[in-house]
């Protein structure tokens, strides 16, 4: 989908997109110099983070930065990486979130929606290291996650499967929900769907694109998906539980901060969306 890629690809898009169709986000303010630096800075606040506008994931292209030398500091840097000193930037508040969970949404060619439960996301240097199934949110956020995701995958008038990742702030009743990206994929953090749901993201992303009836969404057990990066592949023989399904990915080489799969960890207990 054309679209979807040119908003998602860069931050800059994708967070105009998501302001304009009344989706809550961070602050933000784009900065593709020292001067637009400085008016970010006394717009938004400091802690922020400085992000490039594109081909940043897993924690790449970004700085936290908690004092105007660190901000300028940030800048060189991420100019530098990209090795091209007009390279546009934008500066987010820092959201002082309790959690972060992500929402996988499906919708065909006739209009159809389809949304999975949202997962509860973990993460260790900056990858995403687990996805617990049911997340620890209220009935009422995880409805508000699904209208959210559902007007995302509707304004984009978007075909196939579509990650949506959000902050929660607050507890209970008063959770409240920012968008943090979009991702017009399968997503990492919907891997648990192939375990205990009668439709699997990728075969609804393949209903999807192909205009067919989406598949039930419907989990009959809790989960969590834990990615298996770097080494961590290696344990699978001797970590391996009754009810766990891994899935290795066959890559040639082990790296450090490569995914090499994952495992479901498929669990006895059942909290089909009850208040938490």
């Amino acid at each position: 989908d054309a679209r979807a890629l040119a908003v998602s690809q860069d931050r800059l898009k994708e967070k105009s997109f998501l302001q304009k169709i009344g989706v809550a986000i961070c602050p933000f303010a784009p900065v593709s110099s020292g001067a637009e630096l400085d008016d970010a800075i006394q717009s938004i606040g400091l802690p922020a983070v400085l992000k490039t506008t594109r081909f940043g994931y897993d924690g790449k292209g970004q700085r936290i930065v908690r004092t105007s030398k660190e901000a300028y500091a940030a800048l060189e840097a991420l100019r530098g990486a990209s090795g091209n000193n007009t390279t546009q930037l934008v500066l987010e508040a820092f959201v002082p979130f309790q959690r972060e969970i992500s929402l996988i949404v499906a919708r065909n060619g006739n209009g159809e929606i389809a949304a999975y439960d949202p997962a509860e996301n973990v993460h260790l240097n900056h990858i995403l290291h687990t996805s617990t199934v049911p997340a620890d949110i209220s009935k009422q956020t995880a409805h508000n996650a699904t209208k959210i995701a559902s007007t995302i995958a509707s304004s984009l008038d978007y075909c196939g499967v579509l990650g949506v990742e959000f902050f929660v702030s607050g507890n209970g009743q008063t959770q409240q929900l920012l968008v943090n990206e979009i991702a017009p994929r399968v997503h990492n953090s919907g891997h648990w769907t192939e375990s205990v749901c009668p439709t699997s993201q990728f075969e609804q992303h393949i209903r999807a694109i192909c205009n067919w009836p989406l598949g039930s969404t419907r989990r009959f057990a809790d989960v969590v998906m834990e990615n298996l990066v770097g080494e961590a592949v290696q344990t699978v023989p001797r970590e391996l539980r009754p009810n766990d399904q891994p899935n290795i990915y066959g890559k040639s080489e082990i790296r450090a901060g490569r995914k090499m799969g994952h495992i479901n960890r498929v669990l006895p207990s059942l909290n089909l969306g009850q208040d938490r």
